[in-house]
């Protein structure tokens, strides 16, 4: 069986067999630029960082989406001479297409951002029906971006924590469009939804507003970021697609607040000591589901990140194998408990490191942070949890 999605025009259709399946799809979207492409070198950063093993959990396809001839054929050659063997191993999947009745210029001919968002709508919308049987997940890349060692065991370990959970959209980077993880069941869908709206409707519009369709109603962005943006845009697309830059924290303000447990102590060993900004972790004892660890705000804050790191810094022994972090609302004064937990994530192999984001035009602030245990284990050791406020609430 093969699929051949959209209208072909590249003398090599590529024919993609329906029984390969992979973890992850990583799908990059190509256009010719003025300035030169850098496609080459991302898909360089992307091979070189990642490992055998987790190459064999990936599939890298690249849409081809200029209409110029010379520059499909140069391009397709260039990738033929520096990536024959992932070629031949079916790592790289190289296609061109272009949608029925919607010709497509050169992205040097556009004079305006209506044209640019139309355009990389319809990029995207071809590149997603490509991948559609491709994998489980699909990992949306543009064509000029550095990639970071890891990237994929990165994204492994965050899907096997998110498997228990509902999510639509996963954030691994800052960058407008890059770093995003789809259920690849979710693709056509995305894909439609990109091509219902008007042409000057952008696509990093409708990517923000996507997850709430599904019922992830804030985005879900893990840290620390895996992609980061290289080299140059157009004048143009520098107005149309201005460059995210990753958001500089700063060292953790965790407030005064209260730590509460139902876990056993060990020794003279406090809750508090996995809030306090030091080098003492709170250990504890056959820790149970169920069991939790409560930070309490001592007035509500609005919160903007949250790290949770458990077991030993060397090793990794004795860190929380299932657990998760929820956000309280609502404190009861009387009893010192917030009213309203929601769920922020699970931790990823130990450890949590999420950016905090609340309903848009939400008044409310955070009262509690709560780790929560999802699984009985033995030692425990919670090393640390760090915070950080929004410094505009703190002037408020």
């Amino acid at each position: 069986n093969y699929i051949v999605l959209g209208t072909l025009h590249h003398p090599e259709v590529l024919k993609v067999p329906l029984s390969l399946s992979e973890l992850l799809t990583v799908g990059i979207s190509s256009v010719q630029r003025p300035q030169g492409s850098y496609l080459l070198h991302t898909l360089q950063s992307l091979f070189q960082v990642s490992s055998e093993a987790e190459l064999k959990s990936i599939v890298v396809l690249v849409h081809l989406s200029d209409p110029d001839p010379e520059w499909l054929s140069q391009t397709v050659a260039n990738i033929s001479d520096l990536f024959n063997l992932h070629i031949e191993a079916r790592k790289l999947l190289v296609v061109h297409g272009l949608l029925d009745n919607s010709p497509l210029k050169n992205i040097n001919q556009y004079s305006s951002c209506e044209e640019l968002y139309f355009r990389q709508k319809v990029d995207y919308a071809l590149l997603m029906n490509f991948a559609s049987n491709l994998s489980d997940y699909f990992l949306l890349m543009d064509d000029h971006v550095q990639y970071t060692f890891y990237f994929v065991s990165a994204i492994y370990w965050a899907l096997s924590a998110w498997k228990e959970f509902p999510w639509v959209i996963l954030e691994f980077s800052s960058l407008r469009f890059s770093g995003k993880v789809f259920h690849s069941r979710d693709l056509s869908h995305l894909a439609s939804f990109f091509l219902l709206f008007p042409r000057n409707t952008s696509a990093s519009m409708l990517l923000s507003r996507f997850h709430l369709l599904l019922a992830q109603n804030v985005p879900i962005h893990l840290s620390p970021s895996m992609f980061h943006h290289m080299g140059n845009y157009s004048e143009l697309e520098d107005t149309c697609f201005p460059v995210e830059k990753d958001k500089v924290f700063g060292e953790p303000d965790n407030p005064t607040a209260i730590v509460v447990t139902d876990m056993m102590s060990i020794l003279n060993i406090v809750p508090l000591y996995a809030y306090v900004l030091n080098e003492e972790p709170y250990t504890t004892l056959d820790p149970e589901k169920g069991n939790h660890l409560t930070v309490i705000l001592d007035r509500p804050q609005k919160i903007i990140r949250i790290v949770v790191l458990t077991g030993i810094e060397e090793n990794g022994m004795y860190r929380l194998q299932k657990g998760r972090v929820l956000l309280g609302y609502d404190i009861m004064e009387h009893s010192k408990r917030c009213v309203r937990y929601f769920l922020l994530g699970p931790l990823v192999r130990g450890n949590l490191d999420q950016r905090v984001f609340y309903d848009e035009d939400s008044m409310e602030k955070l009262s509690c942070i709560r780790l929560e245990v999802s699984e009985s284990q033995q030692w425990l050791v919670i090393r640390q949890i760090k915070v950080w406020t929004d410094p505009e609430d703190e002037e408020s």
